[in-house]
């Protein structure tokens, strides 16, 4: 069956069965087209937050679906492809986590949003790549923290902050990949060009960036930075929204490490496809599925964490 017919039939089963699709910047541009709402981290749990549908497809991955489902108890949930899941979530376990924290008492747990619910239920508040640096600073300034599960954001904010913070080694494949060597190459074929990178980026990659910030934050720099050529290292599935918002701007993504593997690709965003997401509708499955006992611990970071991004403006009050 062709494109056309999953489009025509997603539409006519979100009107009779009164659901909503949320749709990271990751997912394919054919996905991003059909999605009510197309965000990061922080935009898709705000929506998801204040929306008055009775389903809800977050195409995206596995830990924003749960997310969602912290959020809307009352909503039925669903995710594309349940495989869908996060290395970075992947690489902190719930049992080696909770371990971490007991060997380092009287610390506050800051958690990225880029994690499981049983990683959520353990912190004190969530963040995310948008809000991660005013998350840290709402804290006392001699206040000890735990960060999670990023090393190379949390590296990043520690140094701009100068907190006393212990971080969790964790990374990402798709941010972790990327090749400074490849990036200065392009530079010098593009020397007018900006190089914009993602917080979960490694330093070398950091260091050499014109602009560091989360996927929402690089696609506002584009769109208002009068540059015409960008070199961005991302998940290259924002160059979609990016492309429609500045149709006269070229966008270069920056080479992995290993240029034969298509490791600047996030291959868990992009097992969803609209074929899946037709069966999710029409099916109702595959569901996010929690105990009652686990939103309740993960609710209470999630929603702090929507509390002090409202109170600093962050995002905007929920109508």
């Amino acid at each position: 069956m062709d494109k056309d017919f999953y489009i025509s039939q997603i539409n006519k089963l979100r009107k009779s069965k009164n659901a909503i699709i949320l749709a990271h910047f990751y997912q394919t541009g054919d996905i991003q087209d059909i999605a009510d709402f197309v965000g990061d981290s922080l935009a898709l749990a705000q929506e998801a937050l204040k929306s008055s549908a009775s389903i809800i497809i977050l195409a995206g991955v596995k830990f924003m679906a749960e997310t969602a489902k912290i959020l809307n108890t009352d909503k039925k949930v669903l995710i594309p492809d349940i495989e869908a899941g996060c290395s970075l979530a992947d690489s902190c376990k719930p049992e080696d986590f909770k371990k971490f924290i007991d060997e380092n008492p009287g610390r506050k747990v800051v958690t990225y949003i880029n994690t499981t619910a049983e990683i959520k239920a353990m912190s004190d508040i969530i963040c995310t790549s948008s809000n991660a640096l005013e998350i840290i600073n709402s804290f006392p300034d001699d206040e000890k923290l735990i960060f999670a599960p990023d090393r190379n954001l949390g590296n990043h904010i520690k140094s701009q902050t100068n907190r006393d913070i212990i971080i969790w080694d964790g990374t990402c494949h798709v941010h972790e990949a990327f090749s400074i060597e490849a990036i200065i190459k392009l530079k010098e074929q593009y020397p007018d060009a900006k190089i914009i990178v993602h917080p979960e980026c490694e330093l070398p990659v950091r260091m050499i960036a014109d602009f560091i910030g989360s996927t929402s934050a690089l696609l506002k720099f584009t769109k208002e930075n009068k540059a015409k050529t960008f070199i961005v290292a991302t998940e290259p599935g924002i160059f979609h929204k990016m492309k429609q918002e500045s149709p006269d701007k070229i966008f270069i993504a920056a080479p992995p490490k290993d240029s034969t593997c298509g490791c600047s690709e996030c291959n868990y965003m992009k097992l969803n496809t609209l074929e899946k997401i037709y069966f999710a509708l029409l099916n109702e499955e595959p569901e996010v599925v929690l105990s009652n006992e686990m939103i309740t611990k993960a609710a209470t970071p999630v929603l702090k964490m929507l509390e002090v991004s409202r109170a600093l403006n962050i995002m905007k009050k929920k109508k």
